[in-house]
């Protein structure tokens, strides 16, 4: 008898031990705890040391305020009939006050979320081009945290934002994408490099028509020079022979000036073979030549100034 009543003691005692473990719970903070009574919710209890009745209160969800993030991928179509793929990260929580609304009202709240933001999307990206969902995928979160906030705060959950983190279309149409840029570059390259060329080609006209007036300039002075020339020897020369007059004298220098011309050309390098008529009616014909082309040089020198 003595034992039984020790082993009862101690089922008792382990019986009320865990009675009183069993009242008392703690509740972590950014949380929520949800307490049904017999399947019927009772309260919400707050963060730290809660109480309550063993074998009739129950916890049956634990509720985090936290911010949480879904990523959901959306595949749908633009308006030049390209198939993109969207990437959206959802940020949601619980409303502080609403845990209860979101335990009982959702049976699975990421899989609600996900329908609304599918249902935005494929009816936004429709509207725009391809070119304009890059451009304007802030606009497309946008659209996606206003018809979610409003729609899932019936709920007890609210949206502090909806990011597009991704537009990825089909690889041959980024393919194709990249070869239109590449093309475009490779166009204002040959028009940089036309530019280029055009500038060389008139900077060369430009210089090569500077060339031509120095060189005609430096022709003129040579042959006022050699003008000049001649008329101080037919001058000196008929000073000291009396007897002979200028036109004979200026035949003379021609004809040194005619020899001392051929012997240049004799002994420069590179010089080619030259027949010049060398009898005396053909002398003649030279010095009349060389007579006349400077008296045409001399003419035109003068006819500029």
């Amino acid at each position: 008898m003595e034992l039984l009543g020790t082993i009862v003691l101690i089922v008792l005692a382990f019986f009320i031990l865990s009675i009183f473990l069993g009242s008392f719970f703690t509740v972590q903070q950014q949380t929520r705890a949800i307490v049904e009574r017999f399947g019927r919710y009772v309260r919400t209890a707050k963060p730290g040391l809660n109480f309550k009745i063993p074998y009739i209160e129950a916890i049956v969800q634990r509720v985090s305020l936290r911010v949480q993030q879904l990523l959901i991928e959306v595949e749908t179509k633009t308006l030049d009939n390209v198939f993109v793929k969207i990437l959206v990260a959802v940020q949601y929580r619980v409303v502080e006050g609403s845990e209860a609304d979101s335990y009982y009202k959702l049976q699975d709240h990421q899989e609600q979320i996900k329908s609304y933001v599918l249902d935005v999307v494929r009816a936004k990206v429709p509207k725009m081009n391809l070119d304009e969902v890059f451009e304007k995928k802030d606009d497309i979160g946008t659209s996606v945290k206003s018809e979610l906030d409003v729609s899932m705060k019936i709920y007890g959950f609210e949206i502090p934002n909806a990011l597009v983190t991704d537009v990825n279309p089909a690889d041959s149409v980024k393919a194709a994408m990249n070869e239109i840029q590449t093309q475009q570059r490779l166009q204002v390259a040959a028009a940089a490099k036309g530019e280029a060329n055009k500038i060389l080609v008139v900077k060369n006209a430009e210089a090569e028509a500077e060339s031509k007036r120095l060189q005609g300039e430096g022709i003129a002075k040579q042959r006022r020079a050699i003008v000049d020339g001649l008329r101080e020897s037919i001058a000196a020369f008929t000073d000291k022979v009396s007897s002979v007059n200028e036109h004979e004298v200026l035949n003379l220098v021609l004809l040194t000036q005619y020899f001392d011309t051929i012997k240049e050309i004799g002994v420069s390098a590179g010089s080619k073979v030259i027949l010049t008529p060398h009898a005396p009616g053909g002398m003649t014909d030279i010095t009349d030549q060389l007579r006349t082309a400077i008296v045409t040089g001399t003419e035109a020198v003068q006819t500029k100034k």
